[in-house]
C-alpha cells in the first residue's frame, strides 16, 4: 500500500496509472508526428481507457467466475478492480470499441489512432506488470534462479518458496514489443493498423510462452490453458490482418486528422502529405506577378515588331 498524503494508494492501482499516462505522452507524440493535432490523444483516450478497464475487468471475472460466485465467496469482490485481477485481451476489446467511439467523434479513422498508440500500450502493459509484484501474484513453477520471486507465507494462503516471476518476464517482452514496432514502424512506414496488429502479434507471440510457465489456477482445454488458445487464435488473426491489410491498402494514411498540417516528422520519415504538398506549385516558383510575360504566345507579326523596336531602341 503506498500512500500519496492523506490519500492510500494500491501499488497494482499505481502501476495502472503510470503505465496509462505512458501510453497516452508517447502515442501523443506519435499521433503529432504522423500530422495529428496536439490533444487529440488524450482525448479520445477519455473514452478508450474506462472502456478498456471495464472489459478487463469482465474478462477476468468471466473467465475466473469462481473467485467471486462459488460457495462462500462475495460477489462485491468482483468490483474491487484495485485488488488486481484485469485480463489484457478484454482491455484491448473493449478499450477499442471506447477508442472507435472517440475517433468517431472527432472524425478520425480508428486504424490510424491504433498504429500511434501501440508502442504506448505495450510500455502500458510492461509498468502495470509489476502491479502483480506489488499482490504477489502470476508467478510461475518453483525456481533457486537469482532474479526468482519470494512468495512469503502472508501471500493469500500461498505456499512459500521462490518462483520464476512471469510478471517480469512479461514485462520485458513488452518493452521489446514496443521496440520492435517503433523500428517497424519507421522502417516499413506501417500504415492502415498494420502497427497496432505488429503489437497484438509479437505480444501474443510472448505471452503464449510465458503463460505455459504459470502455475496459477486456470481453465483448461486439451491440456493448455484458456490465455494460451487465446493468444493462439489472436496472433493469427492479427498476422492474418497483416497480410491482407499490406495487399488492400499498402503504405500509410496521407491524412489522420482533418484540419491538421502535417508535421514532416513521422517517426523519422516524412509523412504522405507532405509529399502532396511538394507537389503543388508554390507561389515564388509556380506562380508570376501579373504582366511578366505568362499570357498567351503573341502572333508572328507581333514578334516582329517587338523584335524591330528592340533594336531600334538598342541604336
Amino acid at each position: 500500500m503506498l500512500h500519496l498524503g492523506p490519500v492510500p494508494l494500491r501499488g497494482y492501482a499505481f502501476c495502472i496509472i503510470i503505465g496509462v499516462f505512458v501510453a497516452v505522452w508517447l502515442g501523443g507524440k506519435r499521433w503529432i508526428a504522423r500530422g495529428g493535432q496536439p490533444g487529440t490523444v488524450a482525448d479520445i483516450a477519455v473514452w478508450a481507457v474506462p472502456f478498456g478497464l471495464i472489459g478487463g475487468r469482465l474478462y477476468h471475472v468471466i473467465t475466473d467466475y469462481e473467485l467471486y460466485f462459488s460457495e462462500g465467496r462475495d460477489w462485491v469482490d468482483a468490483f474491487k478492480v484495485w485488488e488486481g485481477g484485469l485480463g489484457i485481451w478484454g482491455a484491448i476489446a473493449l478499450g477499442a470499441v471506447g477508442a472507435w467511439i472517440g475517433c468517431r467523434r472527432r472524425g478520425i479513422p480508428l486504424p490510424a489512432y491504433a498504429d500511434a498508440v501501440a508502442p504506448g500500450i505495450a510500455l502500458a502493459q510492461a509498468i502495470g506488470r509489476w502491479g502483480n509484484w506489488f499482490n504477489q501474484e502470476l508467478y510461475g513453477r518453483p525456481t533457486d534462479l537469482p532474479w526468482a520471486v519470494e512468495i512469503t507465507s502472508d501471500a493469500g494462503g500461498r505456499v512459500p518458496g521462490t518462483y520464476h516471476p512471469t510478471f517480469l518476464y512479461e514485462s520485458l517482452w513488452c518493452i521489446g514489443v514496443a521496440l520492435l514496432v517503433i523500428w517497424a514502424d519507421r522502417r516499413f512506414r506501417l500504415g492502415h493498423g498494420r502497427a497496432f496488429a505488429l503489437y497484438v502479434a509479437a505480444y501474443c507471440a510472448g505471452r503464449f510462452w510465458i503463460e505455459y510457465m504459470r502455475v496459477d489456477d486456470a481453465h483448461h482445454i486439451l491440456g493448455l490453458r484458456l490465455n494460451n488458445w487465446t493468444a493462439l487464435f489472436v496472433f493469427l488473426l492479427a498476422v492474418l490482418y497483416i497480410v491482407l491489410s499490406a495487399r488492400k491498402r499498402p503504405g500509410r494514411e496521407e491524412t489522420v486528422e482533418p484540419g491538421a498540417s502535417a508535421s514532416g516528422e513521422g517517426d523519422g520519415e516524412p509523412v504522405d502529405l507532405g509529399k502532396k504538398a511538394d507537389a503543388e506549385p508554390s507561389d515564388e516558383a509556380g506562380e508570376k506577378p501579373v504582366g511578366t510575360g505568362e499570357a498567351e504566345e503573341p502572333a508572328e507579326e507581333s514578334r516582329d515588331s517587338e523584335a524591330g523596336s528592340a533594336k531600334a531602341d538598342k541604336s
